[in-house]
């Protein structure tokens, strides 16, 4: 196989990898690094000897973030209030035409599904990724991690039943996702806080992300009042040189505030009945710098 061929392969197969990475770490960053690891071994290999291109790949990419990511647990226990993903732009383009397809992709991705990742260990987080958002067969994931395939179910059916355990349930439509989103901001601008609240669930949730890198709740707040209060005098605070844009982030809309083409604070919410569940607020501009560049 020639380099160019090599290289035309690898290029084919990083959007399962990055995938696969970021699914895993939970930060681009450190997704692209390891794809570049990847890479790098693979234009090292005996690529004459690779009979399934993809599978090997995959397998490269699993193992380097698996080890990746026993290193980052000890940072992130240490980390500045609570942890949330790095947002990411989601479009999944022509190669995902399935709707089916595309909805088991943005939930595997979205911010709810990726904090109760957090909590399976690497081994059960890559059974998880693998089969759950991509559907690779029980054999091929075996051969990835170096187990047995009953093995494999094993870890799989406790991961599985682990995430359904603690996944809260919120509606995927994303058209009611961004009504509520614009309604909310709507609300929080130029309404009443009585308005605001209406929107919101009583039990609901504020979830806010800043490494002690910016202004945040460094816990997260609970009941709507509290919430309302809190997000009504934010949005109050707004300066108005910013501009509020909606994009898909992570599966679904958010609202992301921009200052002086920078992207400052990414919002997002999850909805049931109607009402606004759970609010995620990402302030650390080290996960914010790649939506900055869009």
């Amino acid at each position: 196989m020639t380099v160019d061929a090599a290289t035309e392969l690898f290029e084919e197969h990083r959007p399962v990898l990055t995938g696969v990475a970021y699914r895993m770490l939970g930060r681009i960053a450190d997704a692209e690094d390891v794809v570049q690891e990847a890479w790098l071994r693979w234009s090292a290999a005996a690529r004459e000897d690779v009979r399934e291109p993809r599978a090997f790949l995959v397998r490269i990419t699993t193992r380097l973030a698996i080890d990746r990511l026993r290193h980052l647990r000890s940072r992130r226990e240490s980390y500045t209030g609570p942890w949330l993903p790095e947002p990411v732009l989601t479009e999944f383009g022509p190669a995902v035409p399935d709707t089916a397809e595309r909805a088991v992709l943005a939930d595997s991705v979205s911010l709810a599904v990726l904090v109760v990742l957090e909590s399976l260990s690497p081994l059960e987080r890559a059974v998880f990724v693998l089969r759950e958002a991509f559907g690779f067969p029980y054999a091929e994931i075996a051969n990835a991690l170096d187990r047995t395939e009953d093995a494999v179910r094993q870890l799989a059916g406790r991961a599985r039943r682990h995430v359904e355990e603690r996944k809260p349930r919120y509606d995927v439509n994303p058209a009611e996702r961004r009504d509520l989103t614009e309604r909310f901001l709507a609300a929080a601008s130029g309404g009443g806080i009585e308005q605001l609240l209406a929107l919101l669930a009583p039990d609901v949730r504020l979830v806010s992300d800043s490494g002690g890198k910016a202004k945040a709740p460094r816990r997260i707040i609970e009941t709507a009042d509290k919430v309302g209060r809190f997000l009504f005098a934010v949005a109050r605070d707004l300066g108005p040189d910013g501009e509020i844009r909606i994009m898909e982030l992570n599966g679904g809309p958010a609202a992301v505030y921009f200052v002086g083409g920078k992207a400052d604070t990414v919002f997002q919410i999850e909805v049931g009945q109607g009402v606004i569940q759970c609010a995620y607020i990402i302030r650390n501009p080290d996960k914010l710098s790649g939506l900055s560049a869009v």
